[in-house]
């Protein structure tokens, strides 16, 4: 043994040094074997974890995508198919209107002088102008009809120019003349001055008018002049049962088809389907979905696709739900819409692997995120080994606690965290930081990384969960509230199939979901029908809660036999009695002696009735408002009789039908309803509702609804005519 400088060689000390130097490159050794094992279990069951979680988000974030998608899709397509429908709704109109007034030339012809026209003149191209063809061989001066219908020329004229609709409008004779307006004078004339001759009688129009009777829309046709695709709404005028004109107007198509090419989209667009099953525009260049002529495309409900050919057979009928059909290799999320006016079809198509893009980049960022953090680990890992070669081989003496330190800072993190690891499931449980993995090295980082990226994964899916849940959870409770609303007011119609002496028919439209306006009739003895027609005061279900309260007093308090006034009093009290959200409600409360016709009535602040007596028009009842129901307690109500002859009509409505309004915020007015129950005075109750609300719809077209409208039509027929 031998001592130099202090350190012992050969002695117990080196053995000692040797022994210990051996056990700590042993440690060492052991050390780096145990971490390479647990790296390496780590890293697999960090990717099995991520593989859960990314089925997870795939699962959850598809299904909720094909819900919003189902939901947003159907109504975009449903929009796009009513604004299409409104544009030859509204043509439709225009041709009818000048139906009426040709008719009526003709009927009193003998009151109309001949009005002078003209043929096409150049200098007034492109300036809308009254004009007239003929066929060749046909002389419009030895025609008994052109003068008579030159009459028509200023109410075309004006038609023309107010609509940003019409490419013109027309009206043609039985003696093959053709009085017209446009804008195009230069088309009709040659370059020497001639006017082409109009085969007016050979037209497609002309044909299928005269053949169906009735107003029609031909097919997608070439224009005579311009060669520009569109189609014809025309209909046919007679005089003394025989054909004497048809008038019409037609529509470039050319807006449809620029609107059709527009949808086009990276995995999206909408196409229009005839009532042929043929594609007649779409912006599809190949495919099934391609628009070609008439004479090549193919009916898609014979394509020999099943699922296709069911889809648009139901599409060209009523409103479809989402659909997924493969066509031409590729999925397809489908939806559809009828025209009912032309029998029509919008489709709206969207490719599914785009729809379902929002996943797939999801789980390319969540790949993203877990890639760098496993990479960053690895980088900082081998550092870490390295750093504690270096120190082990320069401090021997410390090598052996650093040695133990390190492993138990490393290998226990990350024995806790493998741990973790293994006990999470899918996605319901998460990985939490814990203070043993605050080591502030790399487990930490991975450790961290883990958490938020565990913690981000699990909010997403609670938050979509949570929103699809309560979303279909509101929808649900809205349907129910609706169908019990409607189930609790007289649905079924006729409603006394075994009274002959009375008809009755009511509606109600809510403005939103559930309604605030509620009607009634019932039967309170043999002899006496009740009648009654309310308005809440406020909307939705508060408003539909008060109505349903409301209904229930009133039938039970008029089923004891009281007067309406006393019905109206004894429910004003018990409702005066609990009624801290200070809500009310307009009554009008009537009993009807059936033997007699007699209607004795009170009214708590509701409407003016409207009555029209047997061959007589409707005229409003101004009778005595009392105070609404709900307002004040003690209340006492006036009542009074009116006397329905047989064949007389009683009209009862709520303030949603004078106070409907149009975009521009104008009322429809009493006077407006009063027409419109005039219209037809012999129809029946279900008619006469129709009536108002057709007018009603014609009035405000597009605009919201802001209030209930519900009616009440009763018809006395009178005993005498049982039978």
């Amino acid at each position: 043994m031998k001592i130099i400088r202090g350190i012992k060689i050969g002695g117990l000390q080196q053995k000692i040094f040797n022994l210990i130097l051996i056990f700590i490159l042993a440690v060492v050794g052991a050390y780096a074997a145990v971490s390479y094992y647990q790296q390496k279990s780590l890293f697999g069951i960090a990717e099995e974890a991520s593989s859960e979680q990314q089925e997870a988000i795939t699962d959850v974030s598809q299904s909720t995508m094909q819900a919003v998608l189902e939901a947003s899709l159907t109504k975009s397509t449903a929009l796009q198919a009513y604004i299409a429908n409104d544009l030859f709704s509204d043509v439709r109109t225009d041709v009818l209107t000048l139906q009426a007034f040709a008719s009526e030339l003709y009927e009193h012809a003998d009151s109309f002088s001949a009005h002078d026209y003209y043929e096409p003149d150049p200098a007034k191209d492109g300036t809308a102008s009254v004009q007239m063809q003929h066929e060749e061989g046909v002389d419009p001066a030895s025609s008994g009809q052109l003068g008579l219908v030159a009459n028509m020329s200023e109410i075309m004229l004006a038609m023309f120019e107010s609509s940003d609709k019409l490419n013109s409008c027309f009206v043609a004779t039985a003696d093959g003349c053709i009085l017209f307006v446009d804008d195009r004078s230069a088309s009709y004339v040659s370059e020497d001055g001639e006017v082409y001759p109009f085969e007016v009688r050979e037209r497609p129009w002309y044909l299928q008018a005269e053949e169906a009777g009735e107003l029609i829309f031909t097919g997608i046709e070439l224009d005579a002049f311009t060669g520009i695709p569109g189609l014809v709404c025309a209909a046919p005028v007679y005089s003394n049962g025989e054909l004497v004109a048809v008038v019409g107007a037609d529509i470039f198509l050319t807006s449809v088809s620029d609107y059709v090419s527009s949808t086009a989209t990276e995995g999206g667009f909408v196409c229009v389907v005839g009532d042929d099953g043929k594609v007649l525009f779409s912006p599809q260049e190949s495919g099934i979905f391609k628009a070609e002529l008439s004479s090549e495309a193919q009916d898609l409900r014979e394509s020999g696709n099943e699922a296709l050919a069911a889809f648009v057979t139901q599409a060209l009928k009523e409103r479809t739900a989402l659909t997924l059909i493969e066509v031409d290799g590729n999925e397809y999320f489908m939806t559809g819409a009828p025209l009912g006016t032309l029998g029509w079809t919008v489709i709206s198509v969207v490719d599914k692997a785009v729809a379902y893009q929002p996943t797939q980049e999801m789980l390319s960022q969540y790949e993203s995120i877990n890639g760098s953090a496993m990479d960053t680990y690895r980088q900082n890992a081998g550092r870490s080994n390295r750093m504690v070669i270096v120190i082990t081989l320069i401090l021997v003496a410390l090598a052996f606690i650093g040695a133990l330190t390190v492993s138990g800072r490393i290998v226990k993190p990350v024995e806790h965290m493998t741990r973790k690891i293994n006990a999470i499931e899918g996605s319901s449980q998460v990985f939490e930081m814990e203070d043993i993995y605050r080591t502030d090295d790399e487990i930490e980082i991975l450790a961290e990384s883990f958490s938020s990226l565990s913690k981000r994964t699990r909010d997403y899916i609670t938050e979509i969960t949570r929103i699809t849940a309560e979303k279909e959870r509101i929808g649900t409770e809205l349907a129910l509230a609706t169908r019990i609303q409607l189930d609790m007011l007289p649905n079924i119609f006729p409603a006394f199939p075994d009274r002959p002496e009375f008809d009755i028919y009511a509606s109600m439209d809510p403005a939103k979901e559930v309604g605030g306006d509620f009607y009634d009739f019932f039967l309170i003895d043999e002899t006496h029908l009740g009648i009654v027609i309310a308005d809440v005061s406020g909307k939705g279900v508060p408003a539909a809660l008060f109505m349903m309260v409301s209904k229930i007093l009133m039938q039970n308090s008029a089923m004891t036999g009281v007067s309406p006034a006393q019905v109206l009093q004894t429910v004003n009290g018990q409702i005066c009695s609990n009624n801290r959200e200070e809500m009310f409600v307009t009554v009008w409360f009537g009993i009807l002696d059936t033997a007699t016709g007699t209607v004795t009535a009170a009214n708590a602040g509701h409407e003016y009735p409207a009555v029209q007596q047997s061959g007589g028009q409707f005229e409003l009842l101004r009778d005595k408002h009392g105070l609404v129901i709900g307002a004040m307690e003690g209340i006492r109500y006036n009542e009074y009789e009116l006397t329905l002859t047989p064949g007389s009509r009683l009209f009862l409505y709520t303030d949603g039908v004078p106070e409907a309004t149009d975009a521009q915020g104008n009322m429809f007015g009493t006077e407006r309803m009063l027409a419109a129950l005039n219209n037809d005075t012999g129809a029946s109750p279900e008619k006469v509702l129709k009536n108002v609300r057709d007018a009603i719809d014609d009035y405000v077209k597009d605009a919201e609804q802001f209030d209930d409208i519900t009616m009440v039509c009763v018809e006395y027929i009178g005993t005498d005519k049982k039978g």
